[in-house]
C-alpha cells in the first residue's frame, strides 16, 4: 500500500481505562472571516492535492475513513462538499445514512455501518456515523443510557479492528459556537435554499446545547485512542475551518505527490463529408 500510516498505535492495549482529553473550546480567536475571493484562492492548490491523494489510492489500494460528527449547523455538509468537489464520486464515496428501518434497529449496532466501510481504492466519508449512538440517540431518548455506555466501552475495539484490517481512520469533530449555531439556525428559517436543511429535530436539539456538551465530553473520554484520535476543528469561521481540516486529513495520509504526465491532445478526424442534419431539434430557451 505504499509507504506506512503515520498513525501511531497506542501502547496500551488496555481498554477499561478511558482517556480524558479535557475541556474542548466552543469557539476560538481567530482572524476576521476570511473572504470567498481569498476562500477560493486557498482552495485550489489543496484541492489539487486530493486529486493528487486520490490517484494514490487508487494506484496503491489503500484503503481511508473519515469521520465527520458535530452539533447540527456544525458545517459537516459543507465541508465534505467542499472535499469532494473537484474529485472522483468513484473513489470518494460519501456515506450518510437515514434513519435505521426496523430490521436494523434488531441487528447489532455497527452492523449497518460495517458494509460501507471501504475497500482497496477507496475513500469513504462519513456524514455523520456509528456516533450517532453517542449523540443524538442519547441526548434525544432514542437509546438508553446503558446502551450508550456499553457503545463507548465496545466502539474503541470495533475502531482497533478497523485500523489493524488496513483502514487509515480520521475522526474529525466540528465544533461551533452557541452564537454561530444560532445565526445559522435562524439563517435555515428565513432562507428558502436551506430551509430543506431544517428538520424538527434540528430545533428540538436547539435546546439542548449543555446535555450534547455531556455527551460529546464522555464520548471523547472513551474513544479518543491512539489508534483512532479525535481531531476537533473550530469551524466557525466556514472557510477557513474547511481548509484547515483538508489540510489536516493530506498531512495524515502517506500518499504521493501526483506526477504530470506530458499529455497532448491528438489530431481530430477529417469530416469526410458529414453534414449537420436538418432534422429540427428542441433547443431550450436561453433566458440568460
Amino acid at each position: 500500500m505504499g509507504k506506512k500510516s503515520k498513525h501511531k498505535k497506542h501502547k496500551n492495549s488496555e481498554l477499561e481505562a478511558p482517556r480524558s482529553t479535557g475541556t474542548v473550546p466552543s469557539s476560538a480567536v481567530t482572524e476576521k472571516p476570511m473572504k470567498y475571493k481569498e476562500y477560493r484562492r486557498d482552495l485550489k492548490p489543496v484541492h489539487a492535492e486530493l486529486v493528487a491523494l486520490q490517484e494514490w489510492v487508487k494506484s496503491s489500494g489503500a484503503k481511508v475513513c473519515i469521520v465527520f460528527e458535530g452539533r447540527d449547523t456544525a458545517g459537516k455538509g459543507g465541508v465534505i462538499k467542499a472535499i469532494t468537489e473537484r474529485v472522483s464520486p468513484r473513489v470518494f464515496r460519501v456515506v450518510a445514512l437515514p434513519a435505521p428501518t426496523e430490521r436494523e434497529k434488531s441487528q447489532m449496532y455497527i452492523q449497518r455501518y460495517v458494509p460501507h466501510l471501504p475497500a482497496a481504492g477507496e475513500i469513504v466519508i462519513f456524514d455523520r456515523s456509528w456516533y450517532n449512538r453517542a449523540g443524538v440517540e442519547r441526548v434525544m431518548g432514542y437509546c438508553t443510557n446503558e446502551q450508550a455506555h456499553e457503545f463507548l466501552q465496545l466502539i474503541p475495539t470495533v475502531e482497533r479492528a478497523i485500523v489493524e484490517s488496513g483502514v487509515i481512520l480520521l475522526k474529525y469533530w466540528l465544533e461551533v459556537s452557541e452564537e454561530q449555531q444560532m445565526l445559522r439556525l435562524q439563517s435555515r428559517i428565513d432562507d428558502p435554499r436551506k430551509i430543506w436543511k431544517l428538520s424538527g429535530l434540528d430545533l428540538k436539539s436547539y435546546s439542548h446545547w449543555y446535555d450534547y456538551s455531556r455527551a460529546r465530553d464522555e464520548m471523547f473520554r472513551y474513544t479518543d485512542t491512539g489508534w483512532a484520535p479525535w481531531y476537533v476543528a473550530v469551524n466557525d469561521d466556514k472557510k477557513r475551518g474547511r481548509l484547515n481540516i483538508i489540510s489536516h486529513i493530506l498531512s495524515q495520509i502517506p500518499y504521493e505527490p501526483l506526477e504530470h504526465p506530458d499529455i497532448k491532445l491528438p489530431h481530430r478526424q477529417r469530416p469526410d463529408g458529414y453534414k449537420t442534419p436538418q432534422q429540427p431539434l428542441h433547443w431550450i430557451p436561453t433566458p440568460y
